[in-house]
């Protein structure tokens, strides 16, 4: 295999274009793997991961752009570094329309006067400053951008609190605000369950389970899930339940949270216990409850959302989530073949497949993205335990797209733990809708379809029929190419646990 490298300085394109970039230079002849990406200090180590880290571009600023391709030919590698450079330069669509032009917020303002929220997808060092000015313009601000300091963090919700406005993030990836999908958000009917959630996928599964349910949400407010620590204070976790307290159109609440702190939990159940309003409650594992005839808790989002659509139905028998220990056959795995690997775009269903593992083995599986701090995974890549991995957090997204935008990063992940002997079961969630991947099942199963049957790939589709995705359609597909497929995670993880809890015991 032929490696050919460029270095392209001067120049800045975003991590969505450099993704697109990669993709069509991977398609072309003789080329078996490329890369278009910014050589910054976290792309390097992707880079170094996959064997892609060469001396020729080891010299880079941050700055600049570098370009990896490995062919079957010098002929082939440098037609290739030939498009990239040729796609590189080319002028944007942007830069060729002669429609008016906005490059900054108070622009925006000034041309959108009846708008009143502003959603923020910049790098994360310019994010502060974007919402600075947002606020101060009046407008409640999403910001999707992560890499944004706790105190700047701290500083922003303060300040939107003082204003009577809405700060949700940063790292805010999902919400649905009088029935308008922002970010990564699927097609949910309009209804009367409310929610506040300082967790993105979280927000995602409990809202389909409610769509998939035949009912609707109200509003649903994400915070970004450092709202619950101590050094937040949970700002807009009780600004947003306030608001659906009061709400007419909400007749019952969910919050969903990665257990924040004693401090912030405190301060919900004191709202909780002001209003006679059903709320459910999800942290995603067991704490201390007060007790209040009002508060329903559990652990899964699965069930979660299951009760509050039995407790607007007035349904008393309760409606269960999809059942995990419908016995579907579990798979017998080689004697080898004795890890779990999790490889996860949604950081809420890491964390809840790293709960639903220590409720199987009093202890937790590795993780960059950890529970408990002894449990961080020193390599993902090489770890010999079974290790879950949140491919959306900060060092694998800065400089890159997310996950649920670009696919390559967990592909490259998936081929390199299929090809691994030790490695027995793998589990991935496909989170569709608006911002999502529009064909995520033409990403996985080229990749699927090539790894041995020996080792069982499950997929958890969180969507809905109506996503542009439709998830009907890409369950089918996946399953067609050999995959378990569940439309609940608590579903997914279970299966794939207990077939390690099988194996062990058989072992």
């Amino acid at each position: 295999m032929i490696i050919k490298t460029q270095i392209v300085a001067g120049k800045y394109l975003d991590s969505v274009k450099l993704m697109l970039i990669s993709k069509e230079l991977r398609q072309q002849d003789g080329v078996e793997d490329a890369v278009a990406i910014l050589a910054n200090p976290e792309n390097r180590e992707i880079l170094a991961a996959t064997d892609m880290l060469v001396d020729e571009i080891k010299a880079a600023a941050e700055t600049d752009i570098v370009i990896v391709v490995k062919s079957k030919t010098d002929e082939l590698g440098e037609a290739a570094i030939s498009k990239a450079e040729q796609l590189i330069n080319a002028p944007s669509r942007n830069q060729e329309a002669s429609a008016l032009k906005i490059r900054n917020l108070q622009a925006a303002v000034k041309n959108l006067p009846g708008a009143n929220l502003c959603l923020i997808s910049v790098a994360g060092k310019y994010a502060t400053a974007e919402a600075e000015q947002a606020l101060d313009a009046g407008l409640h601000v999403m910001i999707f951008s992560d890499n944004v300091s706790l105190e700047d963090e701290l500083r922003l919700k303060q300040k939107a609190a003082a204003k009577g406005l809405l700060l949700m993030g940063p790292d805010c990836g999902t919400a649905i605000v009088n029935g308008c999908p922002l970010a990564f958000a699927n097609k949910i009917p309009q209804g009367k369950i409310g929610i506040v959630s300082a967790a993105g996928t979280g927000l995602q599964e409990v809202s389909v389970a409610i769509a998939n349910r035949g009912l609707g949400v109200s509003q649903a407010f994400g915070t970004g899930g450092r709202d619950g620590k101590k050094e937040i204070g949970g700002i807009m976790l009780s600004a947003c339940l306030d608001y659906l307290i009061h709400d007419p159109a909400t007749e019952v609440i969910i919050i969903i949270a990665k257990t924040p702190d004693p401090e912030v939990r405190n301060k919900l159940w004191q709202q909780i216990s002001s209003t006679q309003k059903p709320v459910v409650v999800s942290f995603l594992k067991p704490v201390e409850l007060p007790n209040l005839p009002n508060l329903y808790y559990f652990v899964s989002l699965a069930e979660s959302a299951a009760k509050a659509c039995a407790i607007l139905r007035k349904d008393k028998t309760g409606q269960q989530a999809e059942n995990m220990q419908n016995e579907q056959i579990l798979p017998n795995l080689a004697p080898s073949r004795k890890y779990l690997a999790g490889l996860y775009s949604g950081g809420t269903l890491c964390y809840e497949a790293q709960e639903l593992y220590h409720r199987y083995f009093d202890e937790y599986p590795l993780s960059n993205t950890p529970v408990s701090s002894e449990f961080l995974a020193k390599d993902v890549w090489n770890e010999t335990a079974d290790c879950i991995i949140d491919l959306g957090s900060d060092e694998f997204t800065v400089g890159r797209p997310h996950p649920m935008i670009d696919y390559n990063l967990r592909m490259k992940m998936l081929e390199h733990m299929a090809k691994r002997s030790d490695i027995g079961i793998i589990i991935l969630d496909i989170v569709l809708g608006y911002g999502a991947h529009p064909d995520p099942a033409a990403e996985i199963i080229p990749v699927i379809s090539g790894i041995s049957a020996d080792i069982p790939i499950i997929c958890h589709v969180l969507g809905t029929s109506k996503d542009p995705q439709n998830a009907d359609t890409v369950a089918e597909k996946l399953r067609d190419a050999g995959a378990k497929v569940f439309s609940s995670h608590l579903a997914a993880a279970d299966y794939a646990i207990r077939t390690l809890v099988k194996h062990r015991r058989k072992g």
